[in-house]
């Protein structure tokens, strides 16, 4: 498949996503582009939201991190079921309840002002990362099997990607994204599913053979208890799962606003209790295509791929689906399902950032009506400007998983969202509001530390024989309690304990 069969392919798509833009956003109203008038069927959200959830991170990245981790991811996504629970059952109720068009606007109501834009700033942060990780991450695959060999260089790859993105989505909004996220989902699967087909065929296989294969059980295991200093233990991955799914999602402005747009606090509990499920069968899926890959990659001698120099397992998938001679089927459908793994995540960041500038930090609800569209849409370009710069410097930094490095990530910039609305909901407390940024940075800082500890007690008890901080960092790691995806709870817990520090007792 050449390059210019991809980008006939990547223009046949996005044809395609304008004609939905173009009859869902005919209203173009400020209501229909941040709640959808609250009339999306929540089957279709719910469909939608596995796309949204998976994004180009998990088509890519969590096949490619098989053969370093094997299946633990999914002692995580078991988190993620128990976790979705909670944000049926105890979040939506309260956003419902509000009638919030931000989450975030629920910290206003129980704390104060400084508590409403820190909680807005720090998911800001946290959805700018994610969504730039995710679309850095499509947009390093089409540079390097499309547009390396038309010379284009990477920064405008990465503004033509915003620049589609931006076209379909500026008029409808979250209304839009409903429906192409849906349509998006739909591609991705089959891409998964085709993609597998086509590889055990290849490999003279039948699919129950492969689950049967010595192979795959090179690969399989998922649980992980022996080690408990170990970052991928069952507790400290299950546990961390939980609490990356409250946050990622539940307080999440991206995937809440999904909901939002549900008729009904039942709906949209309906909507997150079978989108989780299906999640979880989804993310397996993933993980026996990874699985697959380095099975034929090893079958048939196709070296990682590199990326400046150096291998970049992310790269796998496309390497073998693009360049290993299994046939133009494989090549169109897993440039159909990257396509759609990205932007149906990317769509719904860049209109959730949009909705959360706009009604958190310029409160646009109390702006002259006939300014209020011009605000939205001048915000909307410049959310789509920040994605771009901080892609672009993500190129010269990221040289790990894409997963595991968004996963720690929204250790650090969720944990005080986590905090603030744990105190909230579980406390009767007023807290000095003033003061609650600086509870949050500290709460930063002191994870921070604890991360660091082992590496840091290495370094100044002097017990590597070289003492450089990276020979440190590499005996802590050998030796001492290593950290994973339980830091979310920690930065959570230090959040909470420092509001109770500036807490005001309610009469």
């Amino acid at each position: 498949m050449t390059a210019t069969h991809i980008l006939i392919l990547i223009g046949c798509y996005f044809i395609v996503l304008l004609a939905i833009s173009y009859f869902t956003g005919k209203n173009d109203s400020n209501a229909d582009f941040f709640k959808a008038g609250k009339k999306s069927p929540w089957y279709l959200v719910a469909f939608g939201m596995v796309g949204a959830s998976l994004s180009g991170v998990t088509f890519i990245s969590v096949p490619g991190w098989v053969e370093s981790s094997q299946f633990s991811y999914m002692q995580i996504v078991f988190g993620y079921l128990v976790g979705y629970f909670i944000i049926a059952y105890v979040l939506l109720p309260i956003y419902y309840q509000l009638n919030v068009t931000s989450i975030y606007e629920y910290l206003k109501q129980r704390f104060g002002i400084v508590s409403y834009k820190t909680g807005s700033f720090f998911f800001f942060i946290s959805r700018v990362l994610g969504a730039s990780f995710r679309l850095f991450l499509a947009a390093i695959v089409l540079q390097q099997f499309v547009f390396d060999d038309l010379n284009i260089p990477f920064e405008i790859t990465v503004i033509l990607s915003i620049l589609l993105i931006w076209i379909y989505t500026f008029r409808g909004g979250i209304k839009t994204i409903v429906w192409t996220d849906t349509l998006q989902t739909l591609f991705m699967l089959v891409s998964v599913g085709l993609s597998i087909f086509y590889i055990n065929e290849r490999l003279g296989w039948s699919f129950s053979e492969f689950l049967a294969s010595d192979e795959l059980g090179q690969y399989s295991k998922i649980l992980f208890k022996n080690d408990f200093f170990a970052k991928n233990h069952f507790i400290k991955s299950f546990t961390g799962g939980i609490f990356i799914a409250i946050c990622m999602t539940g307080l999440d402005q991206d995937m809440m606003q999904k909901n939002l747009t549900c008729k009904s606090l039942k709906d949209a509990q309906k909507n997150m209790m079978s989108f989780s499920l299906v999640l979880v069968v989804v993310n397996f899926i993933f993980l026996l295509l990874g699985a697959l890959l380095f099975i034929y990659a090893n079958k048939f001698n196709i070296a990682t791929p590199l990326m400046d120099g150096k291998p970049k397992s992310d790269l796998l998938f496309p390497e073998i689906a693009l360049n290993s001679g299994l046939g133009i089927t494989i090549a169109i459908t897993f440039m159909l399902g990257l396509i759609a793994a990205a932007y149906s995540s990317a769509d719904s960041a860049l209109t959730s950032l949009t909705t959360s500038f706009c009604i958190d930090f310029l409160s646009i609800e109390n702006k002259p009506p006939r300014k209020q569209k011009k605000i939205r849409k001048l915000t909307h370009v410049s959310m789509s400007v920040l994605l771009i710069i901080v892609i672009i410097i993500f190129k010269n930094l990221l040289n790990k998983s894409v997963i595991d490095t968004l996963l720690t990530t929204a250790s650090y910039t969720y944990g005080p969202l986590l905090g603030l609305f744990a105190f909230g909901i579980f406390t009767k407390y007023s807290i000095k509001d003033n003061y609650v940024w600086l509870v949050a940075i500290c709460s930063i800082l002191v994870t921070t530390i604890i991360t660091n500890f082992p590496t840091l007690l290495a370094y100044y008890n002097n017990l590597c024989i070289n003492t450089t901080w990276d020979c440190a960092s590499k005996y802590a790691k050998d030796n001492y309690y290593v950290f994973g995806h339980e830091l979310l709870l920690i930065n959570g817990v230090s959040m909470f304990l420092g509001l109770l520090s500036i807490k005001i007792k309610t009469k």
